[in-house]
Formats: C-alpha cells, sequence, structure tokens
C-alpha cells in the first residue's frame, strides 16, 4: 500500500508534534496502521490525565453506542499511549445540515469556529430544531493544510429540498465502528491528545479510515480557555 500522509498525523502534524510522527512513520503507513482490530479485542491502555470516565449513554452529537470501555487505571508515564482511554462505539449516522471548508493549519482556530456559526445561523433561520453538538469532520490533511465539514445535526431532516445560504447543504453525520477518545482543555492544547493517540493507534496496530470527528461538547470559540471535545477515530 503507498504510503500517505494520514489524518491523525497531519492534525498531530498541525500542533507542531514531531516526536511521535518520527516514531510511526519508520514503522506503519501513514494513511493507516499495521494490523486490523481483531472483533473481540479489549484496550488495556491506563486513562488520560484530563478525561472524563464514559458513562456508556447516547452521544449528543453522533448518536455512539457504547460497546466496550477501557476502565484500567494506571500512573502516567513516558509512553504517550499510556495517557489515553479509548471507548469502543458503534456510530450511527444523524441528518444535518453541513458546510465544507479547507485552509492551513494556521488558520484552523478561526474557519471552524465560524463554519460552525454559519451553520447555528442557518437552522436557526430556517427554524430546524437542533439534536445534538455540533462536530467538525477531518477529510483530507497534509503538511500545508486540511480539508473538513462542519456539520450540526438536526432533530429530523428538512422537508423538501432546503436551500441554504453561505455555502449550507443538508447531509448526514459518519456513521460506523469507532474509538472516541476525549480533549479537556485549551483548544491549542489538545497537541498532546493527538500525540498521545496516535501513539496508542501505533501500540494496539489498529487500522483506520481517513476520518476523524472533533464534537464539541462545550462553546468552540477557537481561543477557548478550556473546551470539551471528544475525538473519534474511525475504524476500519
Amino acid at each position: 500500500m503507498e504510503e500517505q500522509p494520514g489524518l491523525i498525523d497531519g492534525l498531530s502534524r498541525y500542533w507542531r508534534v514531531m516526536l511521535i510522527v518520527a516514531a510511526i512513520m519508520g514503522a506503519v503507513a501513514l494513511i493507516a496502521l499495521r494490523r486490523s482490530i481483531p472483533a473481540d479485542s479489549t484496550d488495556d491502555a491506563g486513562p488520560p490525565t484530563n478525561a472524563i470516565a464514559p458513562t456508556g449513554s447516547m452521544s449528543p452529537a453522533l448518536g455512539a453506542r457504547e460497546e466496550k470501555t477501557d476502565s484500567s487505571t494506571a500512573a502516567r508515564s513516558d509512553n504517550p499511549a499510556a495517557s489515553v482511554m479509548s471507548q469502543a462505539v458503534a456510530v450511527e449516522a444523524r441528518p444535518a445540515i453541513a458546510l465544507k471548508g479547507q485552509g492551513k493549519w494556521d488558520e484552523a482556530e478561526k474557519l471552524i469556529p465560524e463554519a460552525l456559526k454559519k451553520l447555528k445561523d442557518a437552522a436557526a433561520k430556517a427554524g430546524l430544531p437542533v439534536n445534538g453538538r455540533p462536530v467538525t469532520v477531518f477529510t483530507k490533511t497534509d503538511d500545508s493544510g486540511f480539508s473538513f465539514e462542519a456539520m450540526l445535526p438536526l432533530a429530523a431532516a428538512p422537508e423538501g429540498k432546503a436551500k441554504f445560504a453561505n455555502g449550507v447543504e443538508v447531509g448526514s453525520s459518519p456513521s460506523g465502528k469507532a474509538l472516541k477518545f476525549q480533549h479537556r482543555g485549551a483548544y491549542d492544547e489538545i497537541e498532546a491528545t493527538y500525540e498521545a493517540i496516535a501513539a496508542y493507534l501505533d501500540e494496539k496496530g489498529l487500522d483506520t479510515k481517513d476520518l476523524i470527528v472533533e464534537e464539541y461538547l462545550s462553546d468552540f470559540n477557537g481561543d477557548d480557555a478550556s473546551v470539551d471535545v471528544d475525538i473519534y477515530v474511525f475504524l476500519k
């Protein structure tokens, strides 16, 4: 398989974390990892220092049903993989309005909140009931930038051929088997979370899709002192 940059490494590179990238590049193709996840496997890594234990309830935006939870505890070590806890979930698709975009990495903290605001304005103007938290779907990354699709889940898809301004369209959120990770803190510190996720996936030898979703459980304005983000990494 031809080596290509994967989403985890692209996001990690954006936050200027190069150590884990160097570790992974020598062992795996950047678009996927070495082995597929066994259907009956269980995770054994320790919890993140900033994580909240999963409750097993439906995820507000993505409709993620818990399958397995890593509930083990361990002291933080020099191994980044030991600082994350994963939760295997089955993500269900939901109707949503969406807005595609792309840009340079140094524009991310501006572009994403702007896209989410346009979606909220579009839903309010059309009188569409929102059903969940906004998300960003990262679909492509490289050294220079990224492509994404911001989404706002709805209680139901609009009837007929609804038209919106500013490039907003009707769509649906991603679905499939995924691992959920958590980031709690400033968004500009999410680098450490992605570094740990990349190390975790490499350690477990998991095959992932070119699909990563950030779900914002608290309001996200880009320069927040603290934001709660659930990160979904979709598995092959």
